[in-house]
């Protein structure tokens, strides 16, 4: 994500910030014939790419030295701003809404962004007067959150340009070790479309239809090789399929139930399992508060994963996963992950 050239002047580095944005709001950016992100690119020197695709929301990648970043933003944000202007000079809405803006920044980063009891996110939002919400919840099929930013365009400048040192402040420690625990990163669905699959079933699986994108934001954000490294590292691209694989399997059904019979349609590989023991201590990142992670990783994965009682004088845990080889491999790989970002001290959330 950065290149490591701090240079004497602190904050000269290369860094990449990716924005969520509606249709609409990409167009506003566009402009007409392409002429408006032109204009921001040659001015704010910094590569503005826009995720391909049909989606109602889009992903904006702006990449350069801090400096440029932070041109393109404020071209951005007093876009935005002409728009609400345009748009009330219609409308009898006699108060102003402010600019809002959407980042994506890896979990992994959201605790520090946060701080301690939330000391840093309140020191960001007084120091620049913008509203800043971190969202609870990962994107879907990712382990990303949004970042809200809202405020006058001023206020946004300035607080993008303190969320930049935070995400610096986290590489540079983190610059030389392995990465930090795998990103998985959001890519927006397109409207959903009916996908059947071998046996007739149809069901509106978005994430195959995406995959027709995928290949387009491959080619823009530099990904690399392997995602983790560890025991369980997988090339990026075998990712995406193992997602998908995982997700065209039925999930099965429980002991002692039957499944509906369907001659021939019965076609989803065999169902088998694997134990891994994860140390006491390192539980609870796995299960989050009341159960959450563990339940993120059983919907991503879609495998079943039991988590053994502690036994006494153990000091680990039998964990459980069963489903078809995909299942499993995702389920790992994304326990693994949680491992990697507490054991360095990232999982603060």
């Amino acid at each position: 994500m950065m290149e490591s050239k701090v240079s004497e002047g602190g904050l000269n580095v290369t860094l990449t910030i990716r924005l969520l944005m509606h249709g609409k709001e990409v167009g506003s950016i566009i402009g007409k014939k392409g002429e408006t992100v032109k204009k921001m690119r040659e001015e704010s020197g910094a590569r503005i790419n826009i995720s391909e695709g049909n989606c109602p929301e889009r992903i904006v990648t702006i990449t350069g030295p801090t400096d440029a970043i932070f041109k393109a933003f404020a071209m951005i944000a007093y876009k935005f701003e002409e728009d609400i202007i345009n748009s009330m000079s219609n409308s009898t809405a006699t108060s102003k809404p402010p600019v809002t803006l959407r980042l994506v920044v890896p979990a992994s980063q959201c605790g520090s962004l946060i701080g301690k009891g939330g000391s840093k996110i309140k020191e960001i939002r007084e120091s620049t007067g913008a509203q800043v919400q971190v969202a609870g919840d990962m994107l879907p099929n990712s382990t990303e959150r949004a970042v809200t930013i809202s405020g006058t365009p001023d206020a946004i400048i300035q607080c993008v340009k303190q969320i930049c040192v935070v995400m610096l402040e986290v590489q540079s420690v983190t610059m030389g070790s392995p990465p930090k625990g795998a990103t998985i990163p959001y890519r927006p669905k397109p409207a959903s479309t009916p996908v059947i699959f071998a046996g007739g079933q149809v069901r509106a699986d978005p994430l195959a239809a995406s995959t027709a994108n995928l290949s387009l934001l491959l080619q823009h954000q530099p990904l690399p090789a392997y995602t983790i490294q560890g025991q369980y590292a997988i090339p990026h691209p075998d990712l995406t399929k193992l997602h998908q694989l995982a997700m065209q399997q039925t999930p099965f059904t429980p002991l002692g139930q039957t499944t509906p019979a369907f001659p021939g349609l019965d076609a989803s590989p065999p169902a088998s399992t694997h134990e891994l023991t994860i140390p006491n201590d390192l539980i609870g990142c796995i299960i989050g508060r009341q159960g959450t992670k563990i339940n993120e990783i059983r919907q991503m994965s879609g495998a079943q994963i039991k988590i053994a009682n502690a036994t006494e004088g153990s000091s680990e845990r039998q964990i459980t996963i069963t489903g078809t080889p995909a299942n499993i491999s995702l389920a790992q790989y994304l326990i693994n992950a949680r491992l990697t970002s507490e054991v360095t001290g990232m999982g603060a959330l």
